[in-house]
């Protein structure tokens, strides 16, 4: 397939599976997107797992499968699939560190856990290794030493995941899914949970605006999922820290204002 079919087949899926991801790749060089998407829907895949199946050991027969076709892949095989042969071509094109993904499975594998996580610590764990791994294979998509960057891809996946849990609370509520230390907080609990897990978030969005203040174009284009992690959490608190007020959502024509202006005047 040429790249700029795979670049068209892979946009709409891209889209579908994660918007905001989704719109921070469309901020990349054209050469890049293929890949960025590819990524966008390997980590859908496995973040879905869970929703997926009826019984944890389903599951990690799923996370198995992917921990086997990434294994094909780097040996110079692959698997047919709609995401493992894109994310193939990826990977032989760009190089990618085989870390990255084993990371990434192996962090939705906790997804599959019944038991919360034990402190704000393991919380923060959760949220760097389900995310910052993805920041770091976007970085490479550009061409960036994603070692170097270690820091600024840490930060920005941990702000962005746990500002993504509070947004998600209520869903996850619904689905009786306890992601918080404590488990599930009761209503009247939810502003005050929300707030400390938010100025954590804070604390790492806002190392991450510094880093990217010194960073190139490129990397700064590949951690765009801090400028939106940033708006969520300020539109979290001038909401009194309550994701079920439909207040604290941002509609996608701002979240792009947003990006654009990141993206071209080169804000953190």
């Amino acid at each position: 397939m040429k790249q700029i079919d795979s670049f068209h087949h892979l946009a709409a899926p891209a889209r579908a599976a994660d918007h905001d991801r989704y719109l921070c790749s469309l901020f990349l060089p054209s050469r890049a997107r293929a890949a960025s998407f590819t990524l966008i829907l390997f980590n859908a895949e496995i973040a879905r797992v869970f929703e997926a199946v009826s019984e944890p050991m389903l599951g990690q027969i799923r996370l198995q499968w992917w921990r086997e076709a990434i294994d094909e892949i780097y040996q110079g095989g692959g698997r047919k699939h709609e995401v493992a042969e894109p994310l193939a071509r990826a990977i032989r094109r760009h190089n990618f560190t085989r870390s990255y993904f084993d990371r990434l499975i192996d962090a939705r594998e906790m997804d599959l856990a019944a038991a919360p996580p034990e402190d704000m610590a393991a919380l923060e764990n959760y949220a760097e290794e389900s995310a910052a791994p993805l920041i770091s294979l976007s970085l490479e998509v550009m061409g960036a030493d994603a070692d170097a960057q270690s820091e600024l891809a840490r930060h920005t996946g941990i702000g962005w995941a746990l500002s993504g849990l509070m947004r998600a609370l209520p869903h996850h509520t619904a689905q009786g899914r306890a992601l918080l230390p404590g488990g599930i907080p009761a209503r009247e609990e939810v502003p005050r949970v929300v707030e400390t897990v938010g100025d954590m978030a804070r604390q790492h969005i806002d190392k991450a605006r510094a880093l990217r203040r010194r960073a190139t174009r490129g990397v700064k284009r590949a951690t765009l999922p801090a400028v939106l992690a940033d708006a969520y959490l300020s539109r979290l608190a001038a909401c009194g820290y309550d994701p079920y007020n439909p207040g604290s959502a941002i509609g996608p024509l701002r979240r792009q204002l947003l990006l654009s202006r990141a993206a071209f005047l080169g804000l953190s």
